[in-house]
């Protein structure tokens, strides 16, 4: 997230700007107008652009009612993600800010690869008007086939199958989505309903022509129709420090965009040192936020059908990055003239939906922050006719300095918590720990709830051993490493303090309630367990593989009609 100061200044310079084709003001004192959402559309149609709820038509700072924030936001995230008002449906994240004692809500709409309905018309930005085109065949004739031109991501493959995509990254993104929480109920719909609420099925309504789009195939495809569809593709990942005549290690990435992300970062992990920093009170991971956000811009950036391969470069002088490339600004990319343009929005989407990119336009202003910390150098960015390229000059001595500082925040003469032998007060902080993971908690919430600084000493002597008693259970049990792992308490640890029923118990009531077919949420709400994830996987799922609970859609184990039963029932 962008500091506060830097929201501030942006809020403040768009004010000055007044309304204009990218951006739009609504009081919304204490509800949403109803023509925001017209606006949402003929952004998404045209060239993107900045809503400001809490602003006048003169650009008078009104602000919104604070009893009335939570739900204009809820409101607002739950109608974008309704097909019957907004068609494709788009997520979209709304940023809160308080301007001299007054509450504004900012949402950033990037250009969309689709073509939008709002209530079933469609709409165009023009100047600071939103114009309804829907009538005006030749207008909407031109609409889709500059989509369809500009965005190679819209590309469809009607021999693609669901088969031809892993079920796995598909589950593995879903899961994520669902623990993100971004007001949608992701863990419930099917793969296929999966894909085409985030715009990766698409139809050509110029053609008739419909299936899974280039997106899709690169986000989630198996490796081999990966390399069908884009026989170029690859990510090149080098080191090249010591040995500068070939390197000193090389990875090569041919695989789906989700698995290829972390793999990439991985890489990063292993050759690029994490000096401690603080910030205020708490200490930032440089290399990550910096990381994170070069890795997904190589990504979200690249003109796939280009020859050129992506490559990310440490050498001994400068780190490096650069792909195939469609120029939106032709030129350096600096604070002054940063767009936030994704070359393909529905990637983009997906990496926003679960967690690992933030409000486009905010990166190039946090790595010119965190790049100078980090290196004591500025990036450069070049959005140019064939590459798209990152480069962050570093000292030569940058890889001593940082190991050395590394190395000195993680001695143990430096931190201040209980030794491993304290059993008195680790039997106090497990209970702790227990009592805080009834819901599900990341490695960073934990340690924090217990006050402990030093990350390697809380990982090796509190959560691992948790996590090997079974005590702690993983969200995400097949990605142990994930940086989206969270945990959540055994309930056969806590017996008596659990708000869920033990396995025992739970198992007799729930075979109990589904003598006649119940749906999930039925049976969440009659358990009275609020974590829906930990519903899914470890109540309902260990009573399905044990034949004791069925599903009444057995061919469809996610689809949002699905009811489980007991076993034996008869109509």
């Amino acid at each position: 997230m962008m500091d506060n100061a830097l929201i501030c200044n942006k809020i403040k310079q768009m004010l000055s700007r007044g309304e204009g084709q990218s951006l739009e003001f609504k009081e919304c004192g204490r509800g949403i107008s109803k023509t925001a959402y017209e606006t949402v559309c003929a952004f998404l149609n045209t060239k993107g652009g900045s809503l400001l709820f809490g602003v006048n038509d003169s650009a008078a700072i009104v602000g919104i009612a604070k009893d009335a924030v939570e739900g204009i936001k809820q409101d607002f995230v739950n109608t974008v993600n309704n097909e019957e008002k907004l068609s494709p449906t788009f997520c979209l994240s709304v940023e809160e800010v308080e301007i001299d004692g007054k509450i504004l809500l900012h949402i950033y709409v990037p250009e969309s690869s689709q073509v939008h309905r709002c209530n079933g018309r469609i709409f165009m930005r023009n100047n600071s008007g939103d114009f309804d085109i829907t009538d005006k065949h030749a207008e909407v004739s031109n609409l889709y086939l500059r989509k369809q031109s500009s965005y190679s991501e819209n590309n469809i493959f009607p021999a693609v199958t669901i088969e031809d995509l892993s079920h796995g990254v598909i589950e593995k993104a879903r899961n994520i989505a669902a623990i993100n929480n971004s007001g949608v109920d992701w863990a419930e719909m099917s793969d296929i309903d999966f894909l085409k609420h985030t715009g990766l099925y698409q139809k050509n309504l110029l053609n008739g022509e419909e299936g899974f789009t280039l997106a899709a195939v690169l986000l989630f495809g198996k490796d081999e129709f990966i390399n069908m569809a884009v026989p170029a593709f690859k990510i090149d990942m080098i080191k090249r420090v010591e040995n500068t005549e070939r390197y000193d290690d090389r990875l090569d990435l041919r695989t789906n965009l989700i698995d290829a992300y972390e793999k990439a970062m991985e890489f990063v992990s292993k050759h690029l040192p994490d000096p401690f920093y603080m910030e205020q009170t708490e200490r930032i991971n440089l290399r990550e936020n910096i990381f994170r956000e070069v890795i997904t811009n190589m990504i979200i950036h690249k003109e796939y059908l280009g020859a050129q391969p992506t490559r990310f470069v440490i050498e001994r002088d400068r780190i490096f990055t650069e792909n195939s490339n469609k120029p939106y600004i032709n030129g350096i990319i600096n604070l002054s003239n940063v767009v936030a343009h994704p070359k393909n929005p529905n990637i983009a989407k997906m990496f926003r939906i679960i967690g690992r990119a933030e409000e486009l336009g905010s990166g190039v202003r946090k790595l010119y922050k965190l790049c100078k910390i980090y290196t004591n150098s500025d990036p450069k960015i070049f959005d140019e006719n064939v590459l798209f390229r990152f480069e962050l000059p570093i000292k030569a001595n940058f890889f001593a300095n940082a190991a050395a500082q590394e190395h000195e925040a993680s001695t143990p003469h430096d931190t201040h918590h209980d030794t491993p032998h304290d059993e008195d007060s680790y039997g106090i902080r497990e209970n702790m720990i227990l009592s805080f993971c009834k819901t599900p908690r990341s490695r960073d919430e934990i340690q924090k709830y217990v006050k402990i600084k030093d990350k390697s000493y809380f990982r090796v002597y509190i959560l691992l051993p948790l996590v090997n008693e079974k005590k702690l259970l993983r969200t995400m049990k097949n990605k142990p490493k994930s940086k989206y792992q969270k945990y959540i308490t055994n309930p056969s640890s806590t017996p008596h303090d659990t708000p869920h029923d033990t396995p025992h118990d739970g198992e007799k009531e729930i075979l109990s309630f589904c003598k006649i077919p119940r749906s999930r949420r039925e049976i969440q709400e009659h358990l009275k367990i609020k974590d829906r994830v930990y519903l899914r996987e470890y109540v309902i799922q260990p009573l399905i593989k044990a034949g004791e609970l069925l599903t009444t859609i057995p061919d469809k184990p996610k689809s949002k009609y699905q009811k489980y039963v007991i076993k034996g029932y008869k109509k």
